[in-house]
């Protein structure tokens, strides 16, 4: 059962590089439109704004955004289309598709390519000023790149690490990583999963297989093989998995990872509560399981990044960005509302609401759990580090 498990992984995997192929088409259209910010608004403008229907928080937070953006000035009105999550990437393809988008979109940060590939967004080289860009993390300038150009700009970012409870790790005499650069190994790793199985907790590492067999597979677990220096893609042009995705080194790794599903040590955790009633002693999953987690074990959580494979420990990155269109009706007057968002203040705003990484430095920097020493301090270590991007198809 554990070994169809991992089969049931190394396919989805193949399967998502391979539509991730088919996304390109061909490179002889990536050149980048040459529409863009003059850096003043002019007239007046009433702009559409799609966004994605997340929490109940995030949705009242763009919605009061949108309203104080509004009452700021007079030049740009913003009419806010709130959209269900679940169809929220079909939506937009199909307005894509039949050259209905609006003025603004904000999407998920590997959906950009295709849209930037076929000419439907402006680049915002001139809209973003270098101090602006100096303070964005790694991961928001490398996602919301293409080509050369930039694209998308995302008011926060993702993370994954795991989360351990410090008493049980000591209890079992496991060694605790101290930041990326001391990252357990995979050998140590498995060897702290067995300590803790012999402790007492039968089935110590959830991976969140609850997720299903959704995006969480690549976006999850995509960092084991590209920690052994495998990949979901070869990078040299997008067209082939073939000696990334089933090379020797993400064979190894993967290898290593299915190990863990035979020796009984992964826990199916089939009411998402694993972690929070003990059952479990460390979570494989991201940022967003911070504070429920901290909720139930206060300062006896620790936040430790993913095993190292052999070429150091890696995350994944990308979350939701803003995007303008070519249909925009002012292209200034969407950067004006988008700039807006950008500020430090609405930055800890919409992540206070959805407990996402800040993407600005500046705003991390003032908020306790983000700033250098604080709790989730790792999430900005990791994305300006060692973090690596979907693939660019």
């Amino acid at each position: 059962m554990h070994t169809r498990r991992l089969a049931i992984l190394s396919s989805t995997l193949a399967i998502v590089a391979t539509l991730f192929v088919a996304a390109c088409g061909s490179s002889s259209n990536n050149a980048a439109a040459t529409k863009g910010c003059t850096g003043k608004v002019t007239g007046k403008s009433t702009l559409t704004a799609w966004f994605h229907s997340g929490t109940g928080a995030e949705r009242d937070v763009i919605t009061a955004q949108v309203a104080a953006f509004n009452a700021s000035q007079s030049n740009v009105t913003v009419k806010l289309v709130l959209l269900p999550e679940g169809n929220y990437d079909d939506q937009v393809k199909a307005a894509a598709a039949s050259n209905s988008l609006p003025d603004i979109l904000d999407f998920d940060g590997p959906l950009l390519y295709n849209y930037a590939w076929n000419k439907d967004l402006v680049p915002l080289d001139n809209c973003v000023t270098p101090d602006l860009k100096g303070d964005l993390l790694q991961s928001i300038v490398n996602q919301g790149t293409y080509a050369n150009h930039f694209y998308g700009i995302g008011t926060f970012d993702s993370g994954l690490a795991l989360y351990a409870r410090k008493s049980l790790l000591q209890k079992a005499n496991v060694r605790i990583p101290t930041g990326i650069s001391d990252a357990w190994s995979a050998d140590e790793f498995t060897k702290a999963l067995l300590a803790l199985q012999k402790g007492g907790i039968a089935k110590p590492l959830d991976l969140k297989l609850n997720y299903g067999k959704s995006e969480w597979f690549s976006y999850g677990f995509s960092p084991v093989i590209q920690s052994a220096g495998g990949d979901l893609i070869n990078r040299s042009d997008y067209k082939t998995a073939d000696g990334a995705l089933n090379g020797a080194q993400s064979v190894a790794a993967l290898t290593t990872f299915q190990s863990w599903f035979k020796q009984g040590l992964v826990n199916p955790n089939t009411d998402d509560k694993s972690f929070i009633n003990g059952t479990a002693a460390i979570s494989w999953v991201g940022h967003w399981q911070f504070n429920d987690y901290q909720k139930a074990w206060g300062s006896d959580l620790a936040l430790i990044p993913l095993p190292n494979f052999g070429q150091g420990s890696k995350t994944g990155l990308g979350s939701l960005q803003w995007c303008i269109t070519q249909h925009a009706a002012s292209v200034d007057g969407a950067w004006s509302f988008i700039n807006y968002l950008m500020q430090d203040q609405e930055i800890q705003r919409i992540t206070t609401a959805n407990g996402a990484v800040p993407s600005r430095k500046s705003a991390a920097a003032q908020m306790p759990q983000f700033s250098a020493g604080g709790a989730e301090y790792l999430y900005i270590q990791q994305l300006e580090s060692n973090a690596v991007s979907r693939p660019q198809t």
